[in-house]
């Protein structure tokens, strides 16, 4: 048994590691929405639905994006027309844990580690602006593909990128990049 837990000691490390960073960091998560009455938007997904606005309208887009009265969710009107609307799940901040987790574990410096952290999650919620924008305009423009491109697409490309930041921060800075 002992010759077996050596043999997997990185692998157990790892999965220690990145199980405990990721449930510690949901945890935090959870606490923060809990905060929340049941019809408000937390403040993260707010600001992600504001920044989303204000990119389309440096476009010259006719775009509101504004809290629904009764209902936890942000509503989404292009040049007068109800596109769809904005939940805590666009906000991609499980994305982001699920990143911080997977670098943690494979953490190497831990300045390089935390800086490399910082950049990962400030460009994870640049990318989900410009793609929650893109998907305002593309669901505008071609409704019949909106399951497509909600459900399939754009998930593709925040999960795609993340994947890279992470075959990056393997090659490059880990402590199992040599």
């Amino acid at each position: 048994m002992k010759k077996y837990l050596v043999q997997f000691k990185p692998f157990l490390i790892f999965i220690s590691i990145f199980f405990l960073t990721y449930i510690v960091l949901m945890s935090f998560y959870k606490l923060y929405l809990d905060s929340y009455q049941a019809e408000d938007l937390d403040a993260i997904t707010m600001i992600s639905g504001k920044n989303s606005e204000q990119l389309l309208k440096l476009f010259n887009y006719d775009v509101i994006i504004q809290k629904s009265s009764q209902n936890p969710w942000q509503e989404i009107i292009l040049n007068g027309m109800f596109i769809a609307r904005i939940t805590e799940g666009c906000n991609a901040v499980s994305v982001m844990i699920l990143f911080v987790a997977f670098v943690a574990a494979f953490s190497g410096n831990l300045k390089k580690t935390l800086l490399f952290i910082m950049f990962g999650v400030v460009s994870i919620y640049i990318l989900n602006v410009i793609r929650i924008s893109l998907l305002i305009v593309l669901v505008y423009h071609f409704p019949q593909y909106s399951h497509f491109l909600h459900g399939t697409l754009f998930p593709l490309m925040i999960y795609g990128y993340v994947f890279i930041l992470w075959i990056f921060w393997i090659n490059r800075f880990s402590k199992y990049a040599k």
